[in-house]
């Protein structure tokens, strides 16, 4: 090769110069449009890995019409599940959600989703993880405040337990899981939280799967997969075996999306003395990344000192807390670490709690003029102008 093509070639090709010019010391014959055609080749993006073509879609299809069949929503007539919509009480049941889920939209989620989308709209651009002890299955206030969040993980007392399995089950066992899952959902779509006591009825036996999955449907969420968890002693996340935590992870994706989000139910005792047998629950919680936290109708557990631990916990590693007042008393959170918003109104508490009273909050929200409204009822005090909200963020 004459050298007035060698500079050619090498203003040309760039980085395939270098190797033209070690075959040319050689005194090699080098092909210089095929070291271009290699280079150019290399330099070309890869293309777009479908991060949903990891999962199966004849499960993802089973599941999502579970979800959707418990939750009154038809499924397609080609689907193996299809049968159950011709079970007697299946138009009653639909009618039910149809009717129940239209007042909660204009009631309480079309507010909700409103506030959300002012208040907490640089939260929710992080793509958070979110951590909402004392929750049961109440997906549906987590992802109506959060929906932006890549991990969602749930904590209560009540059991993971099962969903029906439709395709095995005769006319009346379907008609009787239908009835089942609306059993349990009554409270919380007309007053925004689950009772304790009744949960523990109602959720003993097929504990919160049934309602995370008619939550899931109808918020337009896909569930992808499914996989029954645990904690092991060393807060690893591994297929479930006794002893361990036990939990469960659900991937789903928001209608018209593509990227996977993942909810983690575990059920555990949160107390000081549960930590003592299960400490990896706060380990777990521990090395999430800069979680907000989300407490509501919590009992007022917190105030107590048997639950100091998992208080402490939430208060070291959140970058923010929202929660109504039965979450922790105004006290918990020191002036020099935190910054606190207000919202709504605060009297006092319900009845049931009575003692819970903080004189120190009610000043906080009679002296406050900007304390901003809330248009929506939520926890304990579900009636409007009657609900408060406070959201803490790290200074």
């Amino acid at each position: 090769m004459k050298i007035n093509k060698l500079v050619t070639v090498f203003l040309s090709t760039g980085i395939g110069a270098l190797l033209l010019l070690q075959g040319c010391s050689s005194g090699e014959n080098i092909n210089a449009n095929s070291i271009t055609s290699n280079a150019i080749k290399k330099a070309e993006p890869a293309k777009p890995v479908d991060p949903l073509a990891k999962f199966d879609k004849a499960k993802s299809a089973k599941l999502t019409d579970t979800a959707k069949l418990l939750a009154g929503m038809e499924v397609s007539s080609e689907s193996p599940l299809a049968k159950v919509q011709q079970v007697r009480g299946w138009n009653s049941h639909q009618n039910y959600y149809k009717n129940a889920w239209s007042q909660l939209e204009n009631r309480q989620l079309t507010k909700v989703r409103k506030w959300r989308d002012k208040e907490l709209q640089k939260i929710n651009a992080q793509s958070p993880t979110v951590f909402y002890p004392f929750s049961g299955p109440d997906f549906l206030y987590s992802y109506s405040l959060f929906p932006k969040a890549k991990e969602l993980i749930l904590v209560g007392l009540e059991p993971v337990g099962k969903v029906p399995d439709f395709s095995k089950l005769s006319a009346s066992e379907s008609n009787n899981a239908l009835s089942k899952a609306r059993s349990s959902l009554s409270e919380i779509l007309q007053f925004s939280f689950f009772r304790t006591n009744d949960m523990k009825v109602d959720l003993r036996k097929q504990g919160v799967l049934p309602i995370l999955y008619v939550f899931m449907a109808r918020t337009n969420n896909r569930i992808l997969d499914l996989q029954y968890i645990g904690l092991d002693k060393n807060a690893k996340i591994k297929q479930f075996e006794k002893g361990m935590v036990p939990g469960v992870k659900i991937a789903f994706v928001p209608q018209g999306e593509s990227e996977p989000r993942t909810l983690y139910y575990f059920s555990t005792d949160l107390s000081n003395s549960g930590l003592t047998k299960h400490p990896e629950i706060t380990q777990f919680v521990s090395q999430l990344d800069n979680p907000v936290t989300y407490l509501k109708a919590a009992s007022y557990l917190m105030y107590n000192g048997s639950f100091s631990g998992i208080r402490d916990t939430i208060l070291t590693t959140s970058s923010h807390i929202l929660q109504d007042d039965s979450g922790m008393p105004l006290k918990s959170f020191d002036n020099a670490k935190w910054d606190l918003e207000f919202y709504g109104n605060y009297t006092r508490p319900i009845g049931l709690f009575s003692n819970r009273y903080q004189s120190d909050l009610r000043r906080v929200y009679a002296s406050n003029q900007d304390i901003k409204p809330l248009d929506f009822g939520i926890g304990y005090k579900f009636n409007v102008n009657q609900s408060n909200m406070m959201l803490a963020k790290t200074k």
